[in-house]
């Protein structure tokens, strides 16, 4: 979100020094406020949804009174999550509520018009991504974490918030699709144990599972068909690429939510480290999401050079430019990376 016109973030002077918010803190200033608005980045996944309305649902069975928008409102495939109907995209008009919750957001301008129509004299930013440069009042990023969801579910348990089946099947879904259904680096043991407790709760993960990962329409598959058609590599196959243009996108009639998880298909190759998926958008911007299988190609240090931001291994940017300048600037600083780090990526 903007700070231009808005007293709603305010950043400290050197944000990296600002001193963690604990659990207690951020309960207590949750449960003073009566009107909160939950709130969570443009291009929404299900950490993003998941962490919202796991919030949301929570507080309301405190009696609050919770409004939850989102830039993109609430995308056909995450549908079927508990609470979805509360979840709306932000009005024309600017609101002001007793209290802000900013949730899975690396960068506060990633809020995009919700964050601009939410008013609060206090914030609360709860966040996993190592970028995040510590906007709003109650600050607690933990990298560490593999999914917000994650550090929602500590909070709720250990201040004693209101968790029920709704509640954690939410949090269940936050979990999954940030841990790529529990496989990636950044699971642990604490995220299995969680997965449990969740699961004890009443979620029926096969259910959950299916809606999330076997569930797709078939605009999705003829995506994939043309992406592969684009399909190119750099760095003695290290880095691979594909791209989407407007128009491929028009005529398939694709939206934003059939694109999740495509760039895993670059990812599996034997022999790639860095995939990267550039999407073009409208008012000359590519969107750009990376991922790495080496720490020694830290894709969030190579987004951050375009103005974006993220994990180690899961990053992304949105580069103004036509498609092909951006892919040969970003592709220039990935390969880069990844010859200077020779043998740390194999």
């Amino acid at each position: 979100m903007s700070t231009e016109g808005s007293a709603s973030f305010q950043l400290a002077d050197n944000p990296g020094s600002k001193r963690e918010a604990t659990f207690p803190e951020i309960a207590a200033a949750l449960r003073k406020a009566q009107t909160i608005v939950v709130l969570s980045h443009v291009r929404p996944d299900g950490d993003a949804y998941g962490s919202q309305l796991a919030m949301a649902l929570s507080l309301r069975e405190l009696g609050k009174d919770v409004t939850v928008w989102n830039e993109d409102g609430m995308l056909e495939k995450y549908s079927f999550m508990p609470g979805s109907d509360l979840l709306q995209r932000p009005p024309a008009e600017s609101q002001t509520f007793d209290l802000g919750v900013a949730l899975d957001t690396a960068i506060q301008t990633r809020l995009g018009t919700a964050g601009e129509a939410a008013h609060a004299p206090k914030w609360v930013n709860i966040d996993h991504h190592p970028t995040n440069p510590r906007y709003g009042d109650y600050v607690y990023i933990d990298p560490t974490a593999p999914a917000t969801g994650e550090i929602l579910f500590e909070l709720l348990s250990a201040e004693r918030l209101p968790i029920n089946r709704d509640i954690a099947e939410n949090l269940f879904v936050a979990i999954s699709t940030d841990t790529g259904s529990f496989q990636y680096p950044n699971t642990t043991a604490r995220t299995f144990e969680i997965g449990a407790k969740l699961l004890q709760c009443g979620v029926e993960v096969g259910r959950v599972s299916q809606l999330l990962y076997e569930t797709y329409p078939r605009r999705r598959v003829e995506l994939l068909r043309e992406l592969l058609g684009t399909m190119r590599f750099e760095a003695e196959g290290q880095v691979a690429s594909f791209s989407l243009r407007l128009a491929v996108a028009k005529s398939l009639g694709v939206v934003p939510e059939d694109n999740e998880g495509l760039i895993d298909h670059l990812r599996a190759i034997q022999g790639v480290v860095v995939a990267v998926f550039f999407e073009e958008l409208l008012e000359g911007k590519v969107r750009v999401s990376m991922r790495s299988k080496s720490d020694a190609a830290d894709v969030a240090a190579i987004c951050q050079q375009f103005g974006g931001g993220g994990h180690k291994l899961a990053a992304g940017a949105r580069v103004r430019g036509t498609l092909r300048e951006v892919e040969e600037r970003v592709l220039g600083a990935i390969n880069e990376v990844v010859a200077a780090a020779g043998a740390g990526v194999k």
